[in-house]
């Protein structure tokens, strides 16, 4: 799939309305992926490309009532499934930002962490989009790029091998993030997920 911004949108956009019933069983990973993130009672926290909200709700949960969450994503069908689905809008679970997450309408250094599902193979111009997302964290603030299967699995899912120049393969995305401004701390890539954590740098 192209990551113009356009066709990202057409993309998810025909596919929103049954995005959730096609993995429903996501859920415990995505879990587990946001407490890897260590986020605190009153934190605040991106979900860049946040899609139909999977992740907004174990999100609210690490930060409580008094933390804050937005969830950010280019797709108005996918937004719209998340409300739908109680996961924003207007509920307590998050604040949602109908943008791309290479031009966010947040102030500098303001966050604690950002969390990206499926995020990466996405970006337009990954040096760029992920420097955006390090300028609204704070230093020492985490990065969490999350998806609930690794490279590996997700290429037989389609069909595909998986090559040296996948952005998400860790000798490439090592020195994109620290372009960007992070420092890669931990990468794991295995059948049953795929996470890698990156540090803001000061």
């Amino acid at each position: 799939m192209s990551d113009d911004p356009t066709h990202v949108r057409e993309f998810f956009g025909a596919r929103a309305a049954d995005w959730d019933s096609r993995f429903p069983d996501d859920g415990p990973a995505y879990a587990a992926a946001v407490k890897e993130l260590g986020l605190r009672p009153g934190n605040a926290v991106l979900d860049a490309g946040c899609g139909t909200g999977r992740a907004l709700t174990p999100l609210r949960a690490a930060v409580g009532p008094s933390g804050t969450v937005l969830g950010a994503d280019l797709t108005p069908e996918m937004l719209e499934r998340a409300v739908a689905a109680g996961r924003g809008g207007t509920t307590a679970t998050a604040t949602l930002l109908l943008t791309d997450v290479g031009r966010l309408p947040v102030r500098d250094g303001v966050l604690d962490a950002v969390f990206g599902a499926g995020l990466v193979s996405h970006l337009a111009e990954p040096v760029a989009d992920l420097r955006e997302l390090a300028r609204v964290v704070r230093p020492g603030g985490r990065l969490a790029l999350f998806h609930p299967i690794g490279r590996a699995a997700l290429a037989a899912r389609h069909g595909r091998q998986i090559t040296p120049d996948d952005l998400r393969a860790e000798p490439r995305l090592r020195p994109v993030l620290a372009e960007a401004g992070w420092r890669l701390v931990d990468y794991v890539d295995e059948d049953a997920r795929y996470l890698a954590m990156a540090v803001r740098e000061d």
